[in-house]
């Protein structure tokens, strides 16, 4: 089980993206190795949006979501009151961005590591939870 944020999924879904490669190949084998692949629910709004910025087309943004929830190994979670507590601690201690706190507190909360390109979230993050790249994870199956 593995948190992964929506940096790795927007990389792999715009293929202009830097790391669309990289992404790819990673998503590929999480997926065929039947690595469940977690988000919280908010990743659905944050790679709409961002493929919609990046495209200029809305369209692809909702595209983009039904892609995303066909994915079999793909789990969205909640984050309860608790959970936002955890996160908005975790974004002041950390100084992260409210959304970047987000994903650090799931991973956080599960006790599993996160996948990102996000460097803030790297760094920051990386001072209570396990986080890599895609291309850190050497296209291996996440523990």
């Amino acid at each position: 089980m593995i948190v992964v944020d929506a940096s790795v999924w927007v990389s792999r879904l715009f293929d202009a993206d830097v790391n669309h490669e990289a992404s790819r190949r990673w998503l590929v084998d999480q997926v065929a190795n039947a690595v469940p692949l977690i988000g919280p629910a908010l990743l659905l709004p944050e790679v709409a949006g961002a493929i919609s910025r990046r495209s200029a087309r809305p369209r692809l943004g909702r595209v983009a979501i039904a892609m995303l929830r066909r994915i079999p190994t793909l789990r969205l979670v909640s984050i309860d009151e608790q959970g936002a507590v955890i996160a908005s601690e975790l974004a002041a201690r950390l100084a992260l961005r409210g959304a970047d706190a987000v994903y650090v507190a799931t991973a956080h909360i599960l006790g599993v590591p996160l996948v990102t390109w996000d460097a803030e979230q790297r760094d920051r993050g990386g001072r209570v939870i396990a986080v890599r790249t895609p291309a850190d994870a050497d296209s291996r199956p996440a523990d």
